[in-house]
């Protein structure tokens, strides 16, 4: 890894890329970095314009970018309630963004296709810590499983475009993913953020209590979304094979040690209930990520508590500035 202050300036250079997403949560993050690195072309569709879901539109957006590189991070994705009341949404959107990209971009020329699928494409009860070789080893969690199933399907596209049209895409399993700019709306958003604004809004309003899906048992291992940018980037660099490779922080915590260590950083003081009528997810979440490591060199740098403290810190910053806009 001794030239990797210097591959990416020469791997950037001149590309014309697409990140797809890219103004999203992840995908911000994602385009800054790029953006670092001497990246100067980069072409970020939105949504009004480009519904990747019609394959009107993603020819459109391959004839506007003409891309070299395109890194797909778009998708329809929230916690496991959104999962559960949408399931069919889930399944055909991210599926019919993800094919038909990927169908189109090789039909167009375009030399690399980066995909960002999902931990949640791993069986509800694979081996801990989940190693690439498990993903076909059984069904996953019930309720991501649309979701999963649909980002899984572009692994076969991976292979099966590489062996016979000889087209280069890559396929990174990042595990969940937290911090700045996240979606914090309860509807939808995924556990971290939904318990940091359930926290900080108890707090505020003197409630004497907040309540936690579940019964706190299941683990889950997240990712701190700047060491995810970085390790997709790595890999856009360096990684010119179909086998799918985990990003994780290698980090396993308890959804009740999660929500004991936010009401904590928070502030909140209350009581936790725990409504087990609502499901728990999957039992446990942790990858092996040597893979990455070996491949590409990547390693998450940032603790969990730290990367908390600056999720917490954001949020509170972003309400602080929505109040004053709004008075």
């Amino acid at each position: 890894m001794e030239n990797n202050s210097i591959i990416p300036k020469e791997f950037w250079h001149n590309r014309r890329l697409c990140v797809t997403g890219g103004a999203g949560f992840l995908g911000s993050f994602v385009v800054e970095k790029l953006k670092e690195r001497g990246a100067q072309d980069i072409f970020i569709p939105r949504k009004s314009q480009y519904d990747l879901v019609n394959i009107e539109a993603v020819k459109q957006l391959l004839s506007d970018a003409k891309p070299d590189i395109i890194i797909h991070l778009a998708a329809q994705v929230g916690g496991i309630g959104a999962n559960r009341d949408h399931p069919a949404e889930f399944f055909y959107n991210n599926l019919m963004m993800g094919t038909t990209l990927f169908h189109e971009s090789w039909k167009a020329g375009v030399k690399k296709l980066v995909i960002a699928g999902t931990v949640c494409a791993y069986p509800k009860f694979a081996s801990v810590p989940f190693k690439e070789d498990d993903l076909w080893n059984g069904y996953p969690e019930e309720t991501n499983a649309p979701y999963g199933l649909a980002k899984k399907m572009l692994l076969v596209q991976s292979h099966t475009y590489r062996q016979q049209y000889g087209f280069n895409s890559i396929f990174l399993l990042p595990v969940n993913l937290y911090g700045p700019r996240d979606n914090f709306d309860l509807e939808s958003s995924h556990v971290i953020p939904a318990l940091i604004r359930k926290c900080i809004e108890a707090k505020a309003n003197n409630q004497p209590e907040i309540i936690a899906w579940g019964d706190g048992s299941p683990t889950r291992e997240f990712l701190y979304v700047e060491d995810a940018a970085e390790g997709i980037i790595l890999a856009s660099e360096k990684l010119n094979s179909s086998q799918p490779v985990n990003l994780g922080s290698h980090f396993e915590i308890s959804i009740k040690e999660l929500v004991e260590t936010i009401a904590e950083l928070t502030g909140f003081t209350g009581k936790i209930i725990w409504d087990t009528s609502k499901p728990n997810g999957q039992p446990r979440r942790k990858l092996d990520t040597s893979l990455s490591k070996q491949l590409f060199g990547f390693e998450a740098k940032t603790s969990f508590k730290i990367g908390l403290k600056k999720t917490i810190d954001w949020y509170k910053n972003h309400q602080n500035s929505k109040l004053l806009a709004n008075s």
